[in-house]
């Protein structure tokens, strides 16, 4: 809406409102193996390697944090048509990396760095009284998994990796909004994409650190000469027409992208297959592409009315690691039905590779052969690599505790809310068991999905200062079929199938 925003202060003829919250809790785990001040899905990478032992104890873990502290500004730019509004958004908090110098060394615990949520643009234009039509350009919210989140105390993480898809990504957003009428105001909003082209592997089981983890993670998706494509589709109504609830929504996105690993002819393994497998070298004499995809499909809703709000996403694709779902699992090489394999667990790759976890680039033989030598150089082909597929979701349940018991609006008892959530993401038992072959170093994980189950009490002492507690229990289970990693979790010295953190969070939010 044209001068819709209400300005704190002007810079210039710009208009600009500062928004954000000051956030503290203290946080018990009962079994954290990693260390960290967040849910991570039970792949304990503080051991050595793959090993899923929380030592002599369940390795519980007490955090006080306040980097979860938000600050953004909402702003708005004069233009002289009437037809045109103009708006934007900055927005960061402290959820990022620690500093690595002198002064920090011994404290670099609480000095986590600003970085940045969201930074965008957006033009609307009021092509009729009913008609608004929309581009928008910077880093936002994704099209796909963002537009339904669940309300809960604890949200560095957010429920990744146990049925909450989500991303904030730079993008060029296309869209409009069609105002349909009638008496609950009904609206109907698709919207385009194309965002920047993401890969996200699991750099941290390596020893390359943060170098790979940006090359790898950013380079096989900028390598896919091509940007990610996503889309939505929302219809908002005014379900509850009580002043003061927000209307209700029914959501489609979707997400489709490429991921490319490039190996150029250059390192010494592919030149030796100049003598040593020439039908090989000649097959490729200028290196090759490697190339699996990301895809996804999710469906919400969000129903706010004066008794209850509930939220709530399924989801179904594959490689949905970038967003969180999948059970941190990616892609794998798929070797099933070639002979000849050459190239180990994967040639050198422009990107740093081959993987750490999932499978690397390697060729093989179409036909069934004795040796690779014995491989028609017609015959050599491009191990296919394939996304691991992943399904999930949540259910977010908010109860308004003080509208059912006629709580005063103006005393001090007006804010009580209490929220229920459970979430599951699971990787479909077909990727965890079939024959991939020798190109995988670990991948697929041997995790078959994570539970998560939390209950959230907030109580608002006025409009600027809130508390709130969350119990929550977060579970990872692992592939049952597999005997080698069925009861490869070792909790407190003993074998089990699946790990679990009861964790209590509390602390107070102070908003402005």
């Amino acid at each position: 809406m044209r001068d819709g925003l209400k300005a704190a202060f002007m810079l210039g003829p710009v208009k600009m409102t500062p928004y954000g919250f000051l956030k503290a809790t203290a946080v018990y785990d009962d079994s954290n193996p990693n260390g960290d001040d967040m849910p991570f899905p039970g792949l304990f990478l503080n051991n050595v390697g793959f090993a899923t032992t929380t030592g002599p104890t369940k390795d519980p873990n007490f955090h006080l944090k306040a980097r979860g502290s938000r600050i953004g500004a909402n702003l708005e730019f004069p233009d002289i048509s009437s037809k045109l509004t103009l708006t934007g958004r900055i927005e960061g908090d402290f959820e990022g990396n620690f500093t690595e110098v002198d002064n920090r060394d011994v404290s670099s615990i609480r000095s986590s760095q600003f970085s940045i949520r969201q930074a965008w643009g957006r033009l609307d234009y009021a092509a009729s009284d009913k008609t608004d039509i929309y581009f928008e350009g910077g880093q936002d919210w994704t099209l796909f998994g963002s537009s339904a989140l669940p309300n809960l105390l604890e949200t560095t993480a957010l429920g990744y990796w146990y049925g909450d898809i989500y991303e904030r990504s730079p993008q060029f957003q296309f869209g409009f909004v069609q105002k349909l009428g009638g008496p609950r105001n009904v609206k109907f909003s698709p919207t385009f994409a194309i965002m920047m082209p993401t890969s996200s592997q699991i750099e941290k089981l390596g020893s390359l650190g943060v170098t790979a983890q940006l090359a790898q993670a950013e380079r096989e998706g900028a390598d896919s000469g091509r940007p990610e494509l996503e889309g939505r589709v929302a219809l908002q109504f005014q379900l509850d027409k009580t002043p003061g609830v927000a209307p209700a929504q029914i959501i489609f996105s979707g997400v489709d992208g490429r991921r490319t690993s490039v190996v150029p002819n250059s390192s010494t393994d592919y030149i030796a297959l100049k003598t040593t497998l020439p039908n090989y070298y000649n097959a490729f004499p200028n290196g090759f592409t490697a190339s699996s995809s990301i895809y996804g499909l999710q469906s919400a809703v969000q129903v706010p009315t004066r008794w209850f709000t509930l939220v709530a996403s399924a989801y179904r694709g594959g490689d949905l690691r970038f967003f969180f779902g999948g059970q941190v699992n990616s892609f794998v090489t798929d070797t099933s039905g070639l002979t000849g394999i050459v190239g180990g667990a994967g040639f050198p790759t422009l990107d740093g590779g081959p993987l750490v976890a999932a499978g690397g680039a390697v060729l093989g033989c179409n036909i069934n052969v004795a040796t690779a030598a014995a491989c028609p150089q017609g015959n050599v082909v491009v191990a296919p690599q394939r996304a691991i597929r992943a399904f999930g979701g949540f259910v977010n349940l908010g109860l308004p505790l003080s509208r059912w018991f006629n709580a005063d609006p103006k005393g001090h008892n007006a804010g009580w809310q209490l929220y229920f959530h459970v979430g599951k993401d699971q990787v479909p038992h077909h990727d965890l068991n079939y024959a991939w072959g020798p190109a995988n170093t670990a991948a697929p994980l041997p995790l078959l999905m994570g539970k998560l189950s939390a209950a959230t009490l907030y109580y608002k002492l006025n409009p600027n200062v809130s508390f709130g507690f969350e119990e929550s229990i977060y579970a990872t289970r692992l592939n049952p079929f597999n005997p080698a990693t069925q009861y490869a979790y070792l909790i407190a010295g003993k074998p089990s199938n699946e790990w679990q953190d009861h964790r209590t969070e509390f602390g107070p939010i102070f908003t402005f």
